[in-house]
């Protein structure tokens, strides 16, 4: 549910109702308007008094989210999220391209690569160091060797780094390295690396899995951003459908609809 505070409360009035909600387990999320303060609050409405709550000093209205994925909801926020990283903007009107190899194999050919992207008018170099594959006789990935040839990359061509994370265990190491923490589609329901990744303070571009709702998308999401980490970039990558001729079928009509029922962009 969401608090909305008056134009008059003060912060104390704020401390206030964010206290009495902890005492009844809620976890809250106060948003800090020009105008306005609301408070996002998760937990079970049962345990609360909801007549105390509403005549608390400085509460003006209490409104119910009926959304699963509750801070995720344009309910609970109506201006979209915006996502800066260096000097991209990413959900605003500017359009960021991200782009590099899926795997980074060396050195040398993964610094070509970066200097072509960048010449190319990319601001976010995309590459993996953890590839989860398949086959576990695949290749695997060079790990922390391909995010230390990643940094290098940043370095040479001032392009931001995006890269995958696939084990809790490894989620401290990404973020050490890299700018953007991504999440494939294969992960999507890792509850707990979804949390790990959020904790990391990092943006996270979440990928949708193969056969996966859009509420089901937006409820990974809801993990990332219940941990304290609202920076999150939705990736429309394809899901599986009856088509074979085809790796995934790219789902155009997921964005708009995203878009209506999310604060991302």
């Amino acid at each position: 549910m969401i608090i909305i505070m008056s134009q008059s409360a003060t912060r104390e009035d704020i401390d206030n109702v964010e206290k009495k909600l902890s005492e009844y387990g809620f976890k809250t999320h106060p948003i800090y308007g020009e105008v306005k303060t609301v408070i996002g609050a998760i937990g079970d409405k049962r345990l609360l008094n909801m007549e105390s709550l509403i005549t608390m000093p400085g509460v003006e209205n209490i409104v119910p989210i009926m959304k699963p994925y509750k801070l995720a909801s344009r309910e609970f926020k109506q201006v979209p999220t915006i996502i800066e990283v260096g000097d991209a903007r990413i959900g605003s009107e500017e359009i960021v391209v991200m782009a590099g190899p899926c795997a980074v194999e060396d050195e040398t050919s993964f610094l070509e690569i970066a200097i072509k992207v960048r010449e190319a008018g990319a601001k976010i170099l995309r590459g993996g160091a953890f590839k989860p594959r398949t086959s576990p006789y695949s290749f695997q990935g060079l790990e922390e060797e391909g995010l230390k040839i990643m940094a290098h990359a940043r370095e040479v061509t001032g392009l931001k780094l995006v890269t995958e994370v696939v084990d809790t265990r490894d989620v401290e190491l990404v973020a050490k390295y890299t700018d953007i923490i991504q999440i494939g589609a294969r992960n999507m329901q890792n509850f707990r690396l979804l949390q790990e990744a959020g904790m990391s303070g990092k943006p996270v571009l979440l990928k949708r899995g193969l056969a996966a709702t859009i509420e089901e998308w937006l409820m990974a999401a809801e993990y990332i951003v219940s941990s304290g980490n609202s920076n999150v970039i939705l990736c429309e990558r394809g899901i599986r459908t009856y088509e074979n001729a085809t790796r995934n079928t790219l789902d155009l009509s997921a964005i708009p609809v995203v878009k209506e029922l999310s604060i991302f962009r």
